[in-house]
């Protein structure tokens, strides 16, 4: 659980710019460290200015090409774990890394969070990701999840975010409580239920400045993920399809998702039917409207995570029957172009021939140059089991996410970030 990588309009700014934003995120202008300096910047991923989405981006391009078989460069993973403040947290973009972290201003829950996810999966920084844990559990909130920044009430995006952090480390998300209460317990607060009216039903909710919660589509795909204990890093689905199951409501107008995974089915089921009102994609919460890429490869990871291949199938299908236009709007952009793999990947397609685009190769090509690794984990268990029929089969993994919304999932809800 992102997070077209705009950021998620923070609360008060609405409930409207939020949905554009959790996709892409970063830090708000006024929490910039410093004008930035792509010119300075070996090791960054795209050229575009990174004041707002610097650590969003190269965590999620570093998580695409581990999902594809590329080894990062060293200088791309060691550029991330130098923009980590001394206190574990990460900000938006730190022009001047020299120069201390605002910890109260300067510091957020989804840079930090998928910066975590970042570095566990190319390994090599341990100590960063350690920090990044820190981090996340020192600014954890009494009910048991996020808000965007130290001290902020806790909201589904920035909460989703943590809860795939500690999964991609290996820990049990439900483990880490605070005041008695986990991350789901908070989580699962935010999702709407039978007292909705019916294509309402299974919603999460981000919360205006007085807490009234409004539905908002960039919120459940990032809730309808992390309910699963996943992050980005999402292993193509396999077997049959599990049908989506709408949240059940007989008489009893009161009822809603108790736990994680009815949460997730609640939340799969809305996005299946929010997809199929739609054709087939997902609309922007912003004032233009109209079929959003980002937040429709977000969704698709969502119920690709789920094991709902069927209808992870037609969000997919919008992607690639839009291409042209996909990959026009994607060209040059790291974050959006991962979100794109790592979507495609997660639903069983091949991100190196996405309706004829090479999405693995533009990805690599806005950053330093990579080494293909000899194979992920995932392909590593298939040889073994063909090893006794067949003999040694080297088999590239290729894996994709790209959850794009209007924003990057991340912190900098306070700015869209038009991806």
């Amino acid at each position: 659980m992102a997070p077209s990588f705009a950021v998620h309009a923070r609360r008060g700014a609405a409930a409207l710019a939020t949905a554009a934003v959790l996709s892409a995120a970063v830090a708000p202008a006024a929490f910039a460290d410093g004008s930035p300096s792509p010119a300075t910047a070996p090791g960054l991923y795209g050229k575009k200015d990174p004041q707002f989405d610097g650590v969003f981006r190269q965590s999620l391009a570093l998580l695409a090409q581990k999902a594809t078989g590329i080894a990062p460069p060293k200088q791309a993973t060691d550029w991330l774990a130098g923009q980590q403040c001394a206190d574990g947290g990460f900000a938006a973009y730190r022009a001047d890394t020299a120069k201390a972290c605002d910890a109260k201003a300067g510091e957020f829950t989804d840079q930090t969070a998928l910066a975590v996810q970042g570095l566990a999966a190319t390994g090599g920084h341990g100590d960063a990701v350690k920090k990044g844990l820190g981090w996340l559990k020192a600014h954890q909130n009494e009910d048991g999840g996020w808000g965007m920044t130290p001290g902020a009430p806790s909201d589904p995006n920035s909460t989703s975010s943590a809860i795939g952090a500690y999964a991609a480390t290996g820990q049990d998300p439900a483990k880490v409580t605070k005041g008695g209460k986990n991350p789901y317990d908070a989580l699962i607060g935010f999702q709407l239920g039978c007292d909705q009216k019916e294509d309402e039903r299974g919603v999460f909710a981000y919360p205006d400045q007085k807490g009234k919660l409004t539905p908002n589509d960039l919120a459940t795909t990032a809730a309808a993920l992390a309910t699963l204990g996943k992050g980005y890093l999402v292993a193509p689905v396999k077997g049959g399809d599990m049908p989506v199951k709408p949240l059940e409501c007989a008489d009893d107008e009161s009822a809603k998702p108790k736990d994680a995974p009815s949460a997730g089915a609640a939340a799969a089921a809305y996005l299946a039917a929010k997809i199929d009102a739609n054709d087939g994609a997902l609309k922007s919460a912003m004032p233009q409207g109209g079929a959003d890429p980002a937040l429709t490869a977000d969704a698709t990871l969502a119920l690709a995570a789920g094991g709902h291949r069927d209808a992870a199938a037609k969000p997919l299908k919008w992607l690639g029957d839009s291409a042209n236009k996909t990959a026009e709007w994607a060209k040059g952009d790291p974050g959006r172009l991962s979100k794109l793999v790592l979507a495609a990947h997660a639903a069983g397609a091949n991100p190196r021939d996405f309706a004829g685009v090479d999405l693995v190769q533009q990805l690599t090509a806005t950053g330093p140059k990579a080494e293909a690794s000899p194979s992920s984990t995932e392909t590593k268990d298939e040889k073994k089991k063909d090893d006794d029929t067949i003999g040694i089969w080297w088999i590239v993994g290729i894996f994709f996410v790209a959850s794009v919304g209007v924003g990057f999932l991340i912190s900098g809800r306070n700015k869209k970030q038009q991806l």
